[in-house]
Order: C-alpha cells, then structure tokens, then sequence
C-alpha cells in the first residue's frame, strides 16, 4: 500500500477527516472524497476522556478499509492512554497512527513508535494549542509525522486558531524534512496561511463534507493550493 504521507514530495497531502461525513453512508462519503483528488482518509478517535467527545473505535476503521482497501487511513488517537488503541487499530487497517505528546512519558512514547512500526505503520505525534512547542519537539526524533491542532479537540467545526501557525513554522524550520500536520479549522479561507507556515499535510472535515459532492474536487484542489483549479 502507497503511504502518501511518508511521500518525500512536498505537496499537500489532503487528508479529509471522516468525522464530519454522514455515518450512515461513510463508505459512500469516503470513496467520493478520494476519487475528488484527496490522498488519505483522516479517523479522529476520541475517548471521552482526554477530549470531551465520543467517536469511531477499530470496528469503523475496519469497515472502511473493507469498503475501501486501498485507502490510506490516518488514524489520530485522541486518548488517554494511546498504548491501548495501537494494536487493534493497527490490525483494523491504519497506515499511520499518532498520539499526543500530553498524555506520553519519553519512555512510554518510545515504546509506543517502536509498536506503532513492528505493525506496519507510520508514526505521528501531536500537540494541542495550549501545549508548550518543546513538548512535541522533544518526541520529535521519534515521529514520521508532526500534527499541529489548530482547535482545542473534540469537535468539528470549530474556529480555527491562528496564533498555532507559530508553532507549525518552528517546526518546519527545526525539521525541514519533516511531515507536518495540521488539524481543526481549516478551510478555503485560511489554507493558504497553513501552507505558508509549513505545513504539509492537511486535514479538514467540515470545509470538505460540507460541501456537496459536485463541489469536493474543486475545494480538495484549492486546499492544497493547485493552480490550475
């Protein structure tokens, strides 16, 4: 299986969030957004503990990638303790999975990577908006894959937080050859401002499923900032 996010290219990757597509029809929903042009498929899994929300579970990553066996599915583990998600999503399909630098020691998140990769996927490490940069960057040597939230987690659609961009340019300056991610908020309007400081894989949820069918290539297209849509 391609792994677009470990690509060395530097073009956006598009990695539409499956959070915000119908869940009576995610196989539907998944398939047209990556025959509009997107490169992977983005599951926010949430615990109900580190984040104050509910979502998918192995089972939904199973299903999809049943539905879509060729995807790539770019699991975010939004948990407590990510030790206990890595294997069976591992085995349901993931092709990357990332936790958060909140809720991991160094030793903890050493063996994480080190788990993450014996079952065939990449690794990311994440950071929210009010976690100190050197959080991350201390974890960093250990990632294939930055992801920078750009919202407190938990919900789509939420307003997206510039003041993050800071640190997404940090990071692109410290690690040049990084895979830098972005998460929450972003869309049409402020796209542009996310490739500017760096960042090279984007997720968007609402700015995508929002928006009718015939629409998706056309915003998959401008959010990567492809000139000849």
């Amino acid at each position: 299986m391609a792994h677009p996010i470990l690509s060395p290219s530097r073009l956006p990757v598009i990695a539409p969030s499956i959070l915000s597509a119908d869940f009576a029809h995610m196989g539907r929903d998944a398939g047209e957004v990556l025959r509009a042009g997107a490169d992977a498929l983005h599951l926010d899994v949430m615990d109900g503990h580190f984040v104050p929300n509910l979502t998918m579970g192995p089972d939904l990553c199973r299903c999809v990638r049943r539905a879509l066996p060729d995807a790539f599915l770019d699991v975010h583990l939004m948990v407590t303790d990510p030790a206990l998600f890595i294997e069976p999503f591992a085995k349901a399909g993931a092709g990357n999975i990332t936790f958060h630098c909140e809720v991991v020691s160094r030793d903890a998140a050493v063996a994480l990577a080190a788990r993450v990769r014996a079952l065939g996927a990449s690794v990311g490490v994440a950071i929210n908006p009010p976690t100190p940069i050197e959080k991350i960057e201390a974890l960093a040597d250990l990632a294939d894959l930055l992801l920078v939230m750009s919202v407190n987690p938990g919900y789509s659609g939420q307003a997206f937080m510039p003041e993050v961009l800071a640190k997404t340019k940090r990071l692109r300056a410290t690690y040049p050859a990084m895979r830098i991610q972005m998460d929450g908020g972003v869309s049409l309007a402020n796209a542009a401002e996310v490739r500017a400081a760096g960042c090279d894989v984007i997720v968007a949820a609402t700015a995508i499923f929002g928006r009718p069918a015939a629409e998706r290539p056309g915003v998959i297209a401008a959010l990567r900032g492809d000139p000849t849509r």
